[in-house]
């Protein structure tokens, strides 16, 4: 059974799913998406981990500060989930907005991070998305990043707009009622939809964080990079230039919202990894 728990830290209150029975696996979900995303393939990692799902700040249930959304931030808040809850290490587990602070975990704090999975997100501007940036970064993300404009125009259409992402990011399969129900909810209003905005807000921020820790060191957490449609192999050719142990696979025919679209595909690839 999975444990709503509220754990303070880094001067945030986080909204934390808790299941399992093992070592522990931290779940790091991105946009426009809640803890509830992961609940297809929680149950089966829970048979061998203790499974930490929490609302990234912001987002969710979790609470939503008026700065501080950096990828820098949310890797402290990781660490302060870790040491919260009494953990040493943990694998981590991290999609879309969630790539770039699990990357950041795993590159500053090899020590409390075993195993790393980066999905379908970039690791700031690093080199080796260019094709994937070949057009231009996602419409959505200019849109996102003004301050103040996207929540006074979407205010009122939350479940339209959110739709959208839902359907688009697994070609149209469309998600779980239940996770659809969680969006619709956790993204309701300006202030939900401001929080959730601030995340686009502060990628230069998490940009210039990344390059600085790679310049500082390089990434030895072993590492796998899991994508699919849109992002596809470009998070594997950024991290694989500043990480010693970096695998790659591409989920053929599945859309951008993994743990939603194709779920027994992807604990296929996280059980053989993590094992």
């Amino acid at each position: 059974m999975v444990a709503l728990r509220e754990i303070t830290t880094n001067g945030v209150e986080l909204n934390v799913a808790v299941t399992g029975d093992g070592p522990a696996l931290v779940l790091l979900h991105g946009f426009p998406h809640t803890w509830q995303l992961w609940e297809p393939v929680i149950p089966a990692l829970a048979e061998h981990h203790t499974v930490v799902a929490p609302d990234l700040r912001g987002l969710g249930a979790s609470s939503r500060p008026d700065a501080g959304y950096s990828a820098g931030e949310v890797s402290a808040d990781v660490i302060g989930l870790l040491d919260a809850l009494g953990v040493e290490r943990a694998d981590v587990v991290a999609i879309d907005l969630g790539v770039a602070p699990a990357f950041l975990t795993g590159l500053e704090h090899p020590d409390r991070v075993r195993r790393l999975v980066l999905m379908e997100g970039l690791a700031g501007a690093l080199p080796g998305a260019e094709d994937f940036l070949r057009a231009g970064p996602p419409w959505w993300f200019g849109f996102h990043a003004v301050p103040g404009l996207a929540e006074a125009v979407l205010a009122g259409h939350e479940p339209e707009y959110f739709d959208f992402f839902l359907q688009a990011g697994t070609a149209g399969d469309g998600v779980t009622p239940r996770f659809r129900s969680a969006v619709h909810e956790a993204y309701r209003g300006t202030a939900a939809l401001r929080a959730a905005f601030e995340h686009y807000r502060a990628l230069p921020d998490s940009a210039r964080q990344i390059a600085e820790a790679v310049g500082r060191r390089r990434l030895t957490v072993p590492a796998l990079a899991v994508g699919a449609a849109p992002v596809g192999e470009a998070t594997r050719r950024q991290v694989e230039l500043v990480g010693d142990d970096v695998r790659g696979v591409v989920l053929a025919g599945c859309g951008h919202i993994i743990p939603q679209h194709r779920p027994r595909e992807l604990l296929a690839v996280l059980g053989e990894f993590l094992r």
